[in-house]
């Protein structure tokens, strides 16, 4: 029987946050000098949101905005999506891509922020599951049927 794959095996720990009462030009400086995409907010210890590089471009792209006055309540994602380290990998990855989310702030089980699992986190873990050797024979086993399965699609001729 496969070995269920945890959150906390490829999640982003102790990730870097930013303080509710800052701006988003802080977050955009932050995002920048660590190379990162997504922040969780918190107040005190407390998380109250998340804040994207999307979430700072689109406040960026807007005309007449100075992105040092704005808040970064204002611009973040409240009641971001969270998971424990021990959320399985699939349930965290289904809900991701059910809502279109980009990152899940993990949290311990008195909801302090012990890391982040992104996109890429996933595909990471994507990868590293299909570079597995020898291949699960059940996964390669399906994805044929799924070709015998599929109808065979009529030569295009010029």
């Amino acid at each position: 029987m496969p070995q269920t794959i945890l959150v906390q095996d490829y999640m982003t720990a102790s990730p870097h946050s930013i303080g509710v009462t800052l701006s988003l030009s802080d977050a955009a400086n932050m995002m920048k000098a660590f190379k990162i995409r997504h922040l969780p907010v918190l107040d005190g210890r407390a998380l109250v949101g998340i804040v994207s590089d999307r979430d700072v471009q689109m406040v960026e792209s807007m005309e007449g905005i100075d992105p040092d006055e704005v808040p970064i309540e204002e611009a973040m994602s409240q009641a971001p999506y969270t998971v424990t380290p021990s959320t399985p990998l699939e349930v965290a990855a289904r809900h991701l891509a059910r809502h279109k989310l980009g990152s899940a702030v993990v949290v311990d089980a008195n909801q302090k922020v012990v890391g982040v699992f992104t996109v890429t986190d996933g595909m990471r873990a994507l990868a590293d599951l299909l570079g597995r050797q020898p291949a699960d024979a059940t996964l390669a086993a399906a994805v044929t049927e799924k070709r015998k399965a599929a109808p065979k699609r009529a030569a295009r001729r010029a």
